[in-house]
């Protein structure tokens, strides 16, 4: 039987505990946290980041005909998702929050949608796109799979004196 911590949480917000502060640590990189929440996420977001290793490579390019602007038919290539991909991608999508795009203080409205506008998932096309490649080659070098993120202890928080921590991916 898997052994895991009830954080003092009824099961169904327990699990969206995790998974947000999941998709937190995959959108920012690092979070602080609990000692005890820091190792049930991590156990969480490396499942999601190998999920996506073991499936990012999976792609099929698709030939469709379209019509220019003269009313031609030319041949487009499309690169879609293979099965194995999007079948992890939908995975993905239903554990992780659906997270926006931060918009820059300087950018303006319209180069904020312009930058954003083929985007519809950014933290799934995040994980595929960015941390799955780097994890991939990162692996490969170290002959090992998994080690993605680190824990760093900072003490203990006044008021409880729960250990608190830093969880970072690597």
């Amino acid at each position: 039987m898997a052994k895991h911590r009830k954080l003092g949480r009824r099961t169904d917000q327990r699990v969206q505990l995790i998974y947000s502060q999941a998709s937190q640590l995959l959108w920012h990189g690092r979070i602080e946290t609990t000692l005890a929440r820091a190792k049930e996420v991590r156990k969480a977001a490396e499942k999601l980041i190998t999920m996506a290793i073991r499936t990012y490579q999976d792609t099929v390019t698709v030939t469709k005909m379209k019509r220019n602007q003269k009313d031609e038919l030319i041949p487009v290539e499309y690169t879609n998702d293979g099965p194995r991909k999007l079948a992890a991608r939908r995975r993905i999508m239903a554990k992780v929050a659906d997270l926006k795009e931060i918009k820059d203080p300087k950018e303006s409205k319209e180069s904020y949608r312009e930058r954003t506008r083929d985007i519809k998932h950014p933290l799934v096309e995040k994980i595929f796109g960015e941390y799955a490649p780097k994890y991939d080659k990162r692996a490969k070098e170290l002959g090992q799979g998994g080690g993605y993120t680190r824990i760093i202890k900072l003490g203990q928080r006044r008021g409880d004196g729960a250990d608190k921590c830093i969880l970072e991916l690597v």
